[in-house]
């Protein structure tokens, strides 16, 4: 994987420098960083929030999750201190959104989001996280302030190059659509959200 292409875009919350990176140039969906206009990787550790797509939280506003909302909150935090945001690829915690979607009708039947999985016959999550240390690396960012509430992600950050001298929580208020999958993460999988 490499950049294949970069572009400034104007945001909401200021210039951030997208930069596409895949195996190859015709890659229909390539992982995507966004970095501050006045991100200066040399300078001290960088806030860096590695967040993996989520069609029905970041596009179209689902309250299911707080993916969304915590993009919008990293894009924030990204521009007040000069940081980035990487957007990885990895749909439904790394098992696609049609997949994602049967799921959301077994939690429907009552089916907590591990369960659905389960049933499904699939990983309660597949993301992997070695694109975003690739991606670090070709910033020239070696230590990051990393914006989350995931151990596995520090764990998998901490296996790497990249020194994570401090973690910045990420929490966004429960809401009663999605209370209950929050707390799931929080009591099975560990997350670090205090709901």
């Amino acid at each position: 994987m490499k950049r294949q292409a970069a572009a400034v875009i104007p945001t909401p919350q200021g210039n951030f420098n997208m930069i596409a990176y895949a195996d190859s140039e015709d890659e229909a969906m390539p992982h995507v960083a966004l970095a501050h206009e006045d991100l200066t990787p040399g300078l001290g550790p960088v806030t860096v929030r590695i967040h993996s797509e989520c069609m029905t939280g970041d596009l179209f506003g689902s309250h299911r999750c707080d993916c969304g909302e915590q993009l919008e909150a990293a894009l924030n935090e990204a521009a007040r201190v000069g940081g980035v945001v990487i957007y990885l690829r990895q749909e439904g915690r790394g098992i696609g959104l049609i997949n994602k979607l049967k799921a959301y009708e077994l939690q429907d039947e009552g089916l907590n989001t591990i369960a659905a999985n389960t049933h499904l016959g699939l990983p309660p999550d597949a993301r992997t996280y070695e694109d975003a240390v690739t991606i670090l690396k070709d910033l020239g960012i070696q230590k990051i302030r990393l914006l989350t509430n995931n151990p596995e992600k520090i764990g998998a950050l901490d296996r790497s190059e990249i020194d994570v001298v401090d973690r910045v929580p990420l929490v966004i208020p429960a809401r009663s659509e999605n209370r209950d999958y929050l707390l799931t993460k929080q009591l099975k999988m560990g997350h670090l959200t205090g709901y």
